[in-house]
This record gives structure tokens, C-alpha cells and sequence, in this order.
């Protein structure tokens, strides 16, 4: 039998359109819905694209009315952890309260299954770096919180009836589609590696390293950094698994071990073959110094296994992007 539709709410950024380019591939339909505020229409390689809003209750009703959507993937979301600190309420209009009328939506509709991007950020500061799926949420600013809250409707709608679903907690995510058909463009981006490249190809003047006295090898912050593909893949292995009959479960997506900010930078210098201008800077607002995700459920529950987990991979795969943006090649994409 055929499956029916995939919305895919953000499926016109970074995350969400790797996605919907693995489920194009895959021979899933797709439809993307995607405000484009810091989305791409190039970034869409596969199904149709909708321009509009995951708040937009009377649009939902339309798409759901109009196509036989049983599964959604929802990416839509403001992620800039400083910029939560700064403008809470912006983070819980856009990530919660948006989220919370997807979710009607899809109550309403009768959707099988939710594929949630979530994030390590709900986790806080665990006391040892290290976080499983069983460590206390205890988010340090709105960003993780917003996010937060959205599990929890997730979690109570679902004991209500309402959709079976995976909530996938992202650690850091990093580097491009390897042959280089899509890749990161997100305006005024704050991801390291992101920036980091963005100075190799002179995009950006100097990279602020945010933050040199914590107590880590070499005194800055040491996160786990993952593929955007291999995070991508593990959305279709989540939705493997729901169609598999899977009952809901929370999983952590990253590789189980980190690096620190001056080995990013250091593997950014050595793969463009030149020192980055680099300034130190006070430690951020809502910064935990060491994060890194415990991985065992991820591969146990959903059988994901990764392939592109090595430093060196994640950045190349980078910088061959920004090279692309910066030669203002037509076949990439960037803010104006």
C-alpha cells in the first residue's frame, strides 16, 4: 500500500531540507510548509512547497483538508540560544504556542505519526557534560525551554490519542549535503563551524571565540557536533520505526563524544590552509560549558547508524558551501 503524505513544517532550512531531500529520495511525497524568514525555496528538492506559517490555524486546516497527510515532521522554529535570552516571548510564540496549534491540527486530522525536532538544551547544565535520555530537563534558557514545553504536548496529546511519535533531541549540527547540492545559508547564523568557514572564505571579519576559562582541556566550551546528514537519516529511521508500530519514544542525536571550540577552529584552519582571525570573548547567557549526548538508545531503538561522524568530514563538507556561496556559484543559496 502506499504511504500517504509527509508534512514537513521548516522543510526550507537548514535541517528540514536535507531531510526532505533524504525523503525525495526515498520516493516518500512531500510537502513543505516554510515562512522562508530564514528558509530557502532553492533549498527544496523534492515534493511541493506551501509559504506559510505553523501558527496559521486555518492554513493547516486547508493542507490537511486538501492532501492525505498521516505523518508530520516538524522543524519549524526560532533556535538562536542568545537571541532566546534576549526576546523570550518571541521563542514561545514561535517555537510553543506554534507548535501547539500544529498539534491541533493534527488532532484534528487524525495524523498517525510526529516526527519532533528537538534539542539538547532542555537538558541545562548536566553535571558531568554527559547527557542521556534519562537526565533531568532542566533548560538554562527559553530556547530549550520553548522546546521543552513542545514535548511535553507532544507527550500528553499522544496518551490523549493523538499521534505516536519519536522526539529526536539534536546535539550540535554541522557540514552539508557531501556533493554539495544543499547546504547551511542561515542568515546571521551563530553555529561554530558555520561561522568558522564563513571566515575562511571571508564572509565574516573574525570569529569570537565566546568563553576561554571553562574548565575543559584547553578552557573553552567542548560540545558534540553531528552531521546534518547523519541527523537527516535518522529522521527516516525514525519514521521507519513509527510505521513499524513503534510506541513513542525521546532520543538523543549526536555522536556520544566532543570537541572543544579551539579544535573546530583548528580543523577549520586545516582543512582552508590559513589561521582564522580569531578575538576571545565573555563566556554567553545560556552557554553550558560541556555537552555531549549518551547514544546508545538512538541505535538500539531505531537501529540508526551513522556515517559521517569525524571531525574532519563535518568540516570540509562545510567550507566546500561557503566556498560556494562566496563564489557566488549559481547552484548554491544565501541570504541578500
Amino acid at each position: 500500500m502506499k504511504n500517504k503524505k509527509i508534512l514537513v513544517t521548516g522543510g526550507a532550512g537548514y535541517i528540514g531540507s536535507h531531510v526532505v531531500r533524504q525523503l525525495g529520495e526515498a520516493g516518500e511525497s512531500v510537502i513543505t510548509l516554510d515562512n522562508l524568514c530564514t528558509g530557502f525555496e532553492a533549498a527544496i528538492t523534492a515534493g511541493n512547497l506551501v509559504i506559510g506559517d505553523t501558527g496559521d490555524a486555518a492554513l493547516l486546516d486547508s493542507l490537511f483538508a486538501e492532501h492525505e497527510i498521516d505523518t508530520v515532521m516538524h522543524f519549524a522554529a526560532h533556535t538562536i540560544v542568545p537571541e532566546s535570552v534576549a526576546d523570550p516571548l518571541k521563542y514561545y510564540r514561535n517555537n510553543t504556542a506554534n507548535s501547539r496549534t500544529l498539534l491541533a491540527a493534527c488532532q484534528k486530522h487524525g495524523v498517525q505519526h510526529f516526527v519532533f525536532s528537538s534539542t539538547a538544551a532542555v537538558y541545562g547544565i548536566p553535571p558531568d557534560g554527559k547527557a542521556a535520555e534519562t537526565t533531568p530537563t532542566e533548560p538554562i534558557n527559553p530556547y530549550g525551554t520553548s522546546k521543552l514545553m513542545t514535548e511535553w504536548m507532544l507527550r500528553d496529546l499522544e496518551f490523549a490519542g493523538g499521534p505516536k511519535y519519536v522526539t529526536l533531541r539534536y546535539f550540535n549540527v554541522a557540514g552539508s549535503e557531501p556533493s554539495g547540492t544543499i547546504g547551511q545559508s542561515t542568515p546571521h547564523a551563530t553555529l561554530l563551524v558555520k561561522v568558522a568557514c564563513e571566515v575562511a572564505v571571508g564572509r565574516r571579519r573574525q570569529l569570537s571565540i565566546f568563553g576561554t576559562d571553562y574548565s575543559t582541556p584547553d578552557g573553552t566550551a567542548l560540545r558534540d557536533y553531528i552531521h546534518v546528514e547523519d541527523l537527516a537519516t535518522a529522521h527516516l529511521d525514525a519514521l521507519a520505526y513509527l510505521r513499524g508500530g513503534g510506541e513513542p519514544v525521546t532520543l538523543n542525536c549526536g555522536y556520544g563524544h566532543g570537541h572543544s571550540v579551539r579544535e573546530v577552529v583548528h580543523a577549520v584552519e586545516q582543512a582552508c590552509g590559513e589561521s582564522l582571525n580569531q578575538v576571545e570573548a565573555p563566556r554567553r547567557a545560556g552557554d553550558p560549558p560541556v555537552l555531549v549526548a549518551v547514544t546508545e538508545e538512538i541505535r538500539r531503538v531505531i537501529g540508526w547508524t551513522p556515517k559521517f561522524d569525524d571531525l574532519e568530514t563535518i568540516v570540509t563538507t562545510s567550507l566546500a558551501w561557503e566556498r560556494k556561496i562566496a563564489a557566488e556559484d549559481p547552484s548554491a543559496y544565501w541570504p541578500t
